[in-house]
């Protein structure tokens, strides 16, 4: 069985993509909340239960290999969220937010095929 936390963060990640490519500073006002000590640790307990439902999905997924190493490197990425410290965090979304929009769309565009590749590889394999 597909796990809907998985399937939920896929959604909501094709979702930001989307909105994302319409209004580009979009991006950065979702961004925000997480450049504090408490967003920092709210962004890595994000990422640390998103690799989980991923990783926990994948037996049952289109694509099980590729979700579980997406759900190692995603729990691995949270788990070092916090190193990273609000500082750089900042430092990092202002340059970013610096490079203007052609450049967060892109990444907005990424953002939308990462989700949709989720929500499609998260999905039972059908029975033949």
């Amino acid at each position: 069985m597909s796990s809907p936390v998985a399937l939920a963060f896929s959604i909501l990640v094709a979702v930001v993509g989307a909105v994302g490519i319409v209004v580009p500073a979009s991006l950065l006002t979702i961004a925000r909340p997480f450049l504090t000590p408490a967003g920092l640790y709210a962004a890595a307990g994000l990422r640390l239960v998103l690799g989980t439902a991923l990783f926990l999905s994948a037996p049952t997924s289109r694509a099980p290999q590729a979700l579980r190493i997406l759900g190692v490197v995603i729990f691995v990425a949270g788990l070092v969220t916090p190193l990273v410290g609000v500082e750089r965090a900042r430092a990092i979304v202002e340059w970013w937010a610096v490079q203007g929009s052609p450049f967060m769309r892109v990444w907005a565009v990424v953002a939308l095929a990462f989700g949709l590749f989720l929500t499609y590889a998260i999905a039972p394999r059908t029975m033949r």
